[in-house]
């Protein structure tokens, strides 16, 4: 039977976890949507608690100065051209970058899932080895290689094609930060969808070939089917990592150039945080942000998840 007080012990053992929780997570996200409601004047000065013992006294201040101002910060969103510009760059990035990426990530599953292709572990070592690569050097090397004088227009004139802006252009320099994302994830996505290939019954492409079915009927009835959960996973994963793209386009692009062609939706946040200081506003795109990245991932569950019975 259980002692007097066994339960409140375990809650007192939980006690530093809860802590730990409500200080540096949960309190931070109750209080930037209070924040989202106010503009920053700067870091408080008013006393909220002060205590005096005669051998210390300690004074507590308020975290800043806030005056209200309602919904500003959400209705100057429509009149933000900046907030704009950094919603279509990240939406580019992810309508372009997502779709590609899964596609190369199922295809090299499924190549290297098929029993008559040798070598199969150091191919999927090579592969997934970008996603521990540095991410500050990774991203070094691409703006190198994407230059003017860099080693991908060097290869491009030697074989007689033009050479390719990938740095100056704004639509070519969208595709220079889809290709470094493409170059680390992928591998990464492929190893989660080749989890999810050698769990798919093989009775079931055995009953496929007695049925007559070909390597793409296969492919078609039988895999795309049985990896839709973890197809539905990378989906939602990657479209939640491309939302919080913020360093390559600040290492390879500089911040957004040229003419923030590259600024993303995280970027501006920052730029507006913890450089103009505007943590109100901030704080409102934060969770307009959330909600966008929300909505996206409850459209990808809700055709994903759909059954075909």
């Amino acid at each position: 039977m259980p002692t007097p007080g066994e339960g409140v012990v375990g809650y007192v053992f939980l006690l530093p976890a809860f802590l730990l929780f409500g200080l540096f997570l949960a309190f931070p996200i109750v209080y930037t949507f209070y924040l989202s409601f106010f503009r920053f004047e700067g870091v408080g000065d008013e006393t909220l608690l002060w205590i005096d013992t005669g051998f210390f006294s300690y004074r507590l201040t308020s975290i800043a100065d806030l005056s209200f101002v309602g919904l500003q910060n959400y209705t100057r969103m429509f009149t933000d051209t900046l907030f704009h510009q950094a919603m279509f760059n990240t939406t580019f990035i992810l309508v372009v970058q997502v779709p590609l990426m899964v596609a190369l990530a199922l295809l090299f599953a499924v190549a290297l899932d098929a029993s008559f292709v040798k070598l199969r572990g150091v191919f999927r070592t090579v592969l997934a080895l970008p996603v521990s690569a540095n991410l500050v050097a990774y991203s070094t090397v691409f703006l190198l290689m994407m230059q003017d004088a860099g080693l991908i227009n060097y290869v491009l004139t030697s074989l007689g094609l033009p050479a390719i802006p990938w740095l100056t252009s704004s639509f070519w320099s969208r595709m220079t930060i889809v290709g470094a994302v493409t170059w680390r994830w992928t591998g990464y996505n492929m190893i989660i969808l080749l989890a999810g290939l050698q769990n798919i019954p093989q009775q079931l492409y055995e009953a496929a070939e007695i049925d007559g079915a070909n390597r793409i009927e296969k492919f078609r009835y039988v895999t795309v089917p049985q990896l839709r959960p973890v197809l539905l996973f990378v989906f939602v994963t990657s479209t939640i990592g491309t939302f919080k793209l913020f360093s390559e386009p600040v290492i390879i692009n500089g911040g957004g150039a040229p003419l923030d062609s590259t600024i993303t939706i995280v970027q501006y946040i920052y730029q507006t945080a913890f450089i103009d200081f505007r943590l109100g506003y901030a704080s409102a795109l934060t969770y307009v942000l959330i909600g966008i990245v929300s909505v996206f991932s409850a459209i990808q569950l809700n055709v994903g998840g759909e059954s075909d019975a």
